[in-house]
C-alpha cells in the first residue's frame, strides 16, 4: 500500500467555554488543507482519495453568514461558529466546551443548556440530544441546531421553555463525528463511519478500494452494465423494474437470473473482483456501544455465534462513542436521550436483539409506548418501536424471495445501551426517507418506486441521474445513474430539511419537557416541646417520568431520593454533649432513604432534632434525587 506522511495537528485557542481549531503556520494541516497531497493519510495510513479535488455543494454553506438559516447544510465549522455566538450571547445560561478530539484530533463540541442562577447542571433533571453519529447522515446534525436555536431564542418568551432552562439541563452536541463530517461535505466520499482506516474487506490492506468519482460530477452514483458475457450473465443479478413506467429503477434478482450488473461508481482498485468494498473507514459508532456487543465480523472462530460489522476492536474503541458513553455515566441526571440518524423514517429504540416483552419491564415498556406516539404525533413517521422486530420486520416480506422477514438483532446498538445498561428513555430516532412521502402505488412499502415518484412530482426530478453512458476503462460501456446519495438518498434536498429538522427537534424538546422533576411543596419546623424539634419536608414529583425506571433500579445506575440535615460540624460535635442531636432517625446514618419518586407522587420525610443551646439554630434539610434533582432549604430552630 503507498504511504504518505501527513500530520495532523490541533491547537486549542482558549476562551471561556469555547474550544476553537486551527491550523499551525508550520503548514501541518489537517488532510482537506494539504492540496498537495496525492491520498488522505493519517499517521501514514492512506485511508482513500485526499482532498486534492475538493468539491463545494450547492446544497451546504461552508462559511457561516450573518444570520443561520436552514435551507442550507452546514460544515462542522459553520455549526461550531453558532455554538460560540451563543456562547457569548446567552451566557447566563450557555456554556460550550470540549468533551473529546477525534480521531484526526478535532475537538467534539458539546453545548449545555440551563439557568446558571437556579443551580448547578449536574443539581437538576437533565436531557441529552446528539447528532452527527455517521458522518453522512447530516440531518441529524441539522436537527440539534435547529433544537439549539429554538431554545435559546425562545427563553424569557416561551413560558414552557423558560421554565425548562430555569429548571433542567439539556445536553446538546451536535457532531459527534465531525472527521467523517468534514469528509461527506467536502468530497464526493459518502460513508456512514469514522475516517478511521479499517480492513472491511479483510485482505490486510486499508481502505484501499474506495469510491471514485468517473465522470468528475462531484457525486458517486451507481454504474449498471448489460451482461454480455456468459461470465456476466451467470453474475447479473438486476433487472430494469417492470413496475416502473419510467424505466430508471433497477430491481435485484437472483444471480443467473438478471439483465444487468450494477456497481458503485468507481474502479476495482485491489483487482479482487469486487467494487468499492474497502473505502474510507468502516468502523460503525452505532456498533460500538458496552451493551450485547460482539466481534466484528470475522471475529467469531466457531462460524457458529453472532458477530455484528463495524463493532470495532471492543466496546468503546472508539473515541466518539466513548466520548458519548463517558459522558452518560458521569452525569447519571440524564433521564432522556436521542442519538439520531438517517433515513427510515422512525422512532427507533430498544430492545434490538429480543422482544420487548421477553427483557423490558412492563412498566418501563408503557412509558416507551407513550413516548412513540408523542413522537408521531409530532412526526408522523410511518414507523415507531423496537430495533428487533418492529424496525426488522416492517416491510413483512422479502421482496425479493417474498419470504416472512423475521426479527433481527442488532448488537453493540445505542438504544439498547440507553436502556439495558444506563435505564433511560434512549431513541436512536431515523430522519428522512429517501423522498419516499406517500405510498404511490399501494403496495405498503415506502421504497425507490415512491421515492423516484415522489421526485418528479415535488422535487423536479433533481434527485434522480438518468441513466447516462460511460466508458469504463476496465468494464468497457456502463451507464452512471440513480438517486443522489446525498441530497436525497441518505438526506433530503434542501427545501425539505428545515421540515424534517425541526418536527423531530420539536418531539426531543417534547421529551425534555416530560422530564421528572422532585418539587419541594413543604418545609415545616414544629416544636414538640422544650429543646425538641420536629423538621417535615413533603415533595412530589411533578414531572412527567418517574425519578427512576425498573430498568434503572436494577443496574443500579440511580439512587433512592434521599433526605438528610445539615448543621454546622461545631453544633454536632460531642455526641451526647453536642449542641444540636438529631435523634430520629435513630441510625447511625441520618439519611431518610426516601425510595424512587413515581409521577405525581406525594412523600414525606421528618426528622427529630435536639437542641441543647439557648442559641438560635440554623440548618438545612437536602433532598437529593439522582435524576429527580438536589434541593436544599434552610431552617431555624429557636
Amino acid at each position: 500500500m503507498r504511504k504518505s506522511l501527513l500530520v495532523t495537528i490541533l491547537t486549542i485557542c482558549a476562551s471561556p467555554g469555547f474550544s476553537q481549531v486551527r491550523s499551525l503556520a508550520d503548514g501541518k494541516v489537517f488532510p482537506e488543507d494539504n492540496a498537495k497531497a496525492k491520498f488522505y493519510t493519517v499517521s501514514g495510513e492512506r485511508h482513500g482519495p485526499s482532498f486534492f479535488k475538493k468539491f463545494n455543494f450547492p446544497e451546504v454553506e461552508y462559511s457561516h453568514g450573518a444570520t443561520l438559516t436552514f435551507d442550507q447544510y452546514h460544515t462542522v465549522e459553520v455549526m461550531y461558529h453558532w455554538y460560540k455566538v451563543w456562547a457569548e450571547k446567552y451566557s447566563e445560561i450557555v456554556d460550550v466546551y470540549e468533551v473529546a478530539k477525534t480521531f484526526e484530533g478535532r475537538p467534539i463540541l458539546q453545548m449545555t443548556i440551563t439557568n446558571k442562577k437556579t443551580g448547578k447542571d449536574t443539581d437538576k433533571p437533565a436531557a441529552y440530544f446528539e447528532g452527527g453519529r455517521h458522518s453522512g447522515e447530516i440531518t441529524s446534525s441539522e436537527s440539534i441546531l435547529w433544537l439549539t436555536q429554538h431554545i435559546l431564542e425562545n427563553y424569557g418568551k416561551d413560558p414552557e421553555i423558560t421554565a425548562l432552562v430555569d429548571t433542567k439541563a439539556i445536553y446538546l452536541r451536535p457532531q459527534n463525528n465531525p472527521d467523517g463530517s468534514n469528509l461527506y461535505l467536502r468530497t464526493e466520499q459518502r460513508n456512514r463511519s469514522t475516517v478511521k482506516p479499517h480492513d472491511n474487506d479483510r485482505d490486510g490492506l486499508l481502505d484501499e478500494d474506495p469510491e471514485e468519482d468517473l465522470d468528475g460530477d462531484g457525486i458517486i452514483y451507481q454504474m449498471r452494465k448489460k451482461a454480455v458475457t456468459a461470465e456476466e450473465k451467470e453474475k447479473a443479478n438486476f433487472i430494469i423494474d417492470p413496475e416502473d413506467p419510467s424505466q430508471k429503477l433497477m430491481k435485484r434478482t437472483f444471480p443467473g437470473q438478471g439483465e444487468y450488473l450494477v456497481y458503485t461508481e468507481g474502479y476495482d482498485n485491489d483487482g479482487d473482483g469486487s467494487y468499492n468494498e474497502d473505502g474510507i473507514g468502516g468502523l460503525d459508532l452505532h456498533r460500538n456501544y458496552p451493551e450485547n456487543w460482539r466481534p466484528d465480523t470475522g471475529g467469531d472462530l466457531t462460524g457458529r455465534g453472532y458477530t455484528q460489522n463495524g463493532a470495532g476492536e471492543f466496546p468503546m474503541s472508539e473515541v466518539e462513542s466513548r466520548a458519548t458513553v463517558m459522558w452518560m455515566l458521569t452525569h447519571p441526571n440524564i433521564s432522556v436521550v436521542n442519538s439520531m440518524d438517517t433515513r427510515v423514517p422512525m422512532h427507533l429504540r430498544a430492545p434490538s436483539t429480543s422482544k420487548a416483552e421477553e427483557r423490558m419491564y412492563p412498566k418501563d415498556l408503557a412509558i416507551y409506548k407513550k413516548m412513540d406516539e408523542l413522537g408521531l404525533s409530532f412526526t408522523a413517521y410511518p414507523w415507531a418501536g423496537d430495533v428487533y422486530e418492529t424496525y426488522a420486520t416492517r416491510y413483512k416480506v422479502n421482496r425479493m424471495t417474498g419470504d416472512p422477514l423475521k426479527p433481527s438483532p442488532l448488537f453493540g446498538h445505542g438504544p439498547d445501551f440507553g436502556y439495558f445498561y444506563y435505564g433511560s428513555i434512549w431513541y436512536g430516532d431515523e430522519l428522512w426517507n429517501n423522498g419516499a412521502m406517500k405510498d404511490y402505488n399501494g403496495d405498503g412499502i415506502y421504497d425507490d418506486f415512491d421515492g423516484l415518484r415522489w421526485d418528479e412530482e415535488a422535487n423536479g426530478g433533481k434527485g434522480f441521474k438518468s441513466w447516462t453512458a460511460f466508458d469504463h476503462p476496465v468494464l468497457g460501456e456502463v451507464e452512471i445513474g440513480g438517486f443522489h446519495p446525498k441530497f436525497f438518498g441518505q438526506n433530503g434536498p434542501t427545501w425539505q430539511l428545515e421540515n424534517w429538522a425541526k418536527k423531530q427537534a420539536l418531539f426531543n424538546l417534547a421529551m425534555a419537557k416530560q422530564l421528572p422533576q422532585i418539587t419541594i411543596s413543604n418545609v415545616n419546623v414544629n416544636k414538640l416541646e422544650d429543646g425538641l424539634f420536629e423538621i417535615t419536608l413533603d415533595w412530589t414529583n411533578s414531572g412527567g417520568l418517574p425519578v427512576a425506571l425498573e430498568q434503572a433500579k436494577l443496574v443500579k445506575i440511580v439512587q433512592e431520593d434521599r433526605v438528610s440535615l445539615n448543621f454546622d460540624k461545631e453544633l454536632t460535635k460531642g455526641y451526647e454533649d453536642a449542641k444540636v442531636q438529631i435523634v430520629s432517625p435513630e441510625l447511625y446514618d441520618k439519611t431518610i432513604y426516601a425510595g424512587y419518586t413515581e409521577v405525581g407522587e406525594k412523600k414525606s420525610a421528618s426528622f427529630k432534632v435536639k437542641v441543647n443551646t439557648s442559641e438560635e439554630v440554623k440548618g438545612k434539610i437536602r433532598l437529593s434525587s439522582t435524576r429527580g434533582g438536589y434541593f436544599e432549604k434552610e431552617f431555624t430552630l429557636k
